[in-house]
């Protein structure tokens, strides 16, 4: 797949476990492996930016946008963090996710391109050309 995004990519970090059975100290080498690897592609300019996020939140759902506790904490594919990505190809993306210290302790991370629009946007526009023909 050579995906290219003049956008951006979005790599999502999934797993919020990955430090069960880590020592303190295994931990803290874990986390400062992961700050070096950000701070090393923020220094290259390939990173815009990225934070973890917090384990409890909200779910909006529904057409009474019902507002509900989350995410569910039985979920093994919590997301934990994102990292946004200024590189030009999927290639790219998917070799800095490839790189990330929490592989080998279970953390998935999903590499996303960023759409310029809505893919809805692109959908009507050619619903609307189709119809005028």
């Amino acid at each position: 797949m050579s995906t290219s995004s003049n956008n951006g990519y979005l790599i999502i970090f999934r797993g919020t476990s990955w430090y069960q059975g880590l020592s303190p100290e295994q931990m803290q080498q874990v986390a400062n492996n992961w700050m070096a690897w950000f701070n090393r592609l923020k220094d290259e300019g390939k990173c815009a930016g990225g934070n973890p996020l917090e384990r409890e939140g909200k779910i909006v759902s529904g057409p009474n946008r019902v507002v509900s506790d989350g995410p569910v904490a039985e979920s093994k594919e919590t997301i934990g963090g994102y990292f946004l990505l200024t590189v030009r190809s999927m290639e790219e993306a998917v070799a800095i996710a490839q790189q990330c210290p929490g592989l080998p302790y279970g953390i998935r991370v999903e590499v996303r391109p960023i759409a310029p629009q809505c893919p809805m946007v692109d959908e009507l526009e050619s619903k609307a050309q189709l119809a005028s023909v």
